[in-house]
């Protein structure tokens, strides 16, 4: 088996429900988990991937389904992504779960075993979600341990009706909250989970130990609700700390069991500091959103230890397309700067051929829509660079770029760095995250340049030039960019 933790390894996300509908329609059956043919593993094991995070295999209940088939604006979303939407379309969200057992429909825990040995057969990771903060409204607990969630009041209820939800139970209706964080109203096909008991912890931590012995590793909804000061702050309660806990039993039972956090509002290094191996890096996303250089490369110049275990991406299941979200050229460049930075790197089911809707974690189907051949063409590129051996284990660094002339400022829109492996190996990577032309000088961080000449081969359209060391040395390297474009520039001693 190849290498399973490299320094900085690639991770798919795939809508394991959408995935395998199209794969019954295509085979005018239902289908389940061991229906995935090896030759679509062996395809993604071919493209580079360590982890393959299969969303929303764990068991729905029908009360949230039920709830996802009436709340009106949720189905204004389904309608925008499915013309032709049906009820039967929508499957329940995959984050209001009912039991950590996967569906049956899906094929059970035992087709999700099988899937994990051909994962592991071709050197590949199984990532499966885990769902913290809260449960669904016929969740078991419910009507055992009712002390488990946050139960409210009638006056609660009239104060804030979107916020907390009526349930059955064994003595009649009771209200408790919704499933929220603190900064929106509750999502209404959940139920708040109370951390301030700690038999509920308990169980909760249970929980997480039980998945660690059937995936690698897991993708923590919301993670940071379950800090204590997040949680005291949302319910006015008490909590004692879930996450180092909760994180050590379950690497007692796999001590490889990896964790990433979805994560906001600035506190991955908090999470990080909990035990995580990864957490989100929204932060990046929403400068290279905004289009900014100075603010991406900003981002960029935080500590190694911190910035090799974020998470980088440009879509997942609750961020709108890539192809929808950044011009074509924009995109490339983006990417180039996401996926070329140290951490994880999370790509999107759909991102290579350039899709462009969403689709909700309620939904079971998903559009057909066109490949886009160019942006397809440029991920192709990509993902075969990445799987390059300096990338994956290589040093990283940010670089310095100064301008080209005197007055030109068009250097400010730079955002350069380089990799270095064993054997001597460099590349230097710059990209003109700008609308406009640019030129500047990038200073590199080797020692040995001096006295020699050096053949530079861009490994993203095989150009190559020859510069002398001496000048690289004193000046740095010149580069005359086009508005979003980039170079990725192997060094060789000519």
């Amino acid at each position: 088996m190849k290498n399973l933790s490299p320094n900085h390894p690639s991770l798919y996300q795939i809508n394991t429900r959408v995935w395998l509908k199209q794969i019954s329609l295509e085979m005018g059956r239902a289908v389940t988990l061991d229906d995935i043919a090896d030759r679509e593993l062996d395809r993604l094991a071919a493209m580079g991937f360590d982890w393959l995070w299969f969303l929303s295999v764990w068991e729905i209940g029908e009360v949230g389904k039920s709830i996802s088939r009436s709340h009106p604006t949720w189905q204004n979303d389904f309608r925008n992504t499915l013309s032709d939407l049906s009820e039967e379309d929508i499957v329940g969200s995959g984050f209001a779960i009912r039991s950590y057992k996967v569906a049956e429909q899906l094929g059970g825990d035992a087709a999700l075993a099988r899937l994990r040995d051909r994962l592991h057969q071709r050197g590949m990771r199984l990532m499966l979600d885990f769902v913290p903060n809260h449960g669904a409204p016929d969740h078991p607990w419910l009507a055992k341990h009712p002390e488990y969630f946050i139960e409210g009041s009638e006056d609660d209820f009239a104060r804030a009706p979107q916020n907390f939800i009526r349930v059955p139970s064994l003595v009649g209706e009771k209200i408790f909250a919704m499933g929220r964080d603190p900064y929106f109203d509750g999502w209404p096909d959940t139920v708040q989970f109370n951390y301030a008991n700690p038999g509920l912890q308990e169980a909760m931590s249970g929980e997480l130990s039980r998945i660690a012995g059937q995936c690698d590793g897991v993708r923590c909804d919301m993670a940071m609700l379950l800090l204590p000061e997040v949680f005291q702050n949302t319910w006015g309660r008490t909590m004692a700390e879930f996450w180092p806990r909760a994180i050590k039993d379950a690497r007692s039972i796999n001590p490889q069991f990896l964790l990433m956090a979805e994560v906001y509002w600035e506190m991955e290094w908090a999470m990080q500091q909990q035990g995580f191996d990864y957490a989100y890096d929204k932060r990046l996303y929403d400068r290279l959103h905004e289009g900014h250089a100075q603010s991406v490369r900003e981002h960029l110049q935080a500590e190694m230890s911190y910035q090799n275990k974020l998470a980088r991406f440009l879509e997942n299941h609750d961020e709108p397309r890539a192809s929808a979200t950044f011009p074509p050229e924009q995109h490339a460049a983006a990417a180039m700067i996401t996926f070329f930075t140290p951490g994880l790197r999370l790509f999107h089911q759909g991102q290579f051929e350039g899709k462009l809707k969403r689709i909700s974690p309620h939904l079971g189907r998903g559009p057909l829509e066109p490949v886009n051949e160019s942006i397809q063409e440029f991920y192709d590129e990509l993902l075969m660079l990445l799987q390059k051996k300096i990338f994956r284990e290589g040093e990283w660094n940010l670089l310095e770029c100064t301008e080209a002339s005197t007055g030109n400022h068009s250097y400010q829109s730079f955002i350069a760095f380089s990799w270095s492996g064993h054997g001597g190996k460099r590349v230097v990577i710059a990209v003109n995250y700008a609308a406009q032309p640019g030129q500047c000088f990038v200073r590199l961080p080797f020692p040995d340049l001096r006295g020699k000449s050096w053949k530079l081969v861009d490994l993203m359209s095989d150009d190559h030039f020859v510069r002398e060391g001496d000048s690289l040395e004193q000046d740095g390297l010149y580069v005359d960019i086009s508005a979003w474009r980039y170079h990725v520039f192997e060094f060789y001693e000519s």
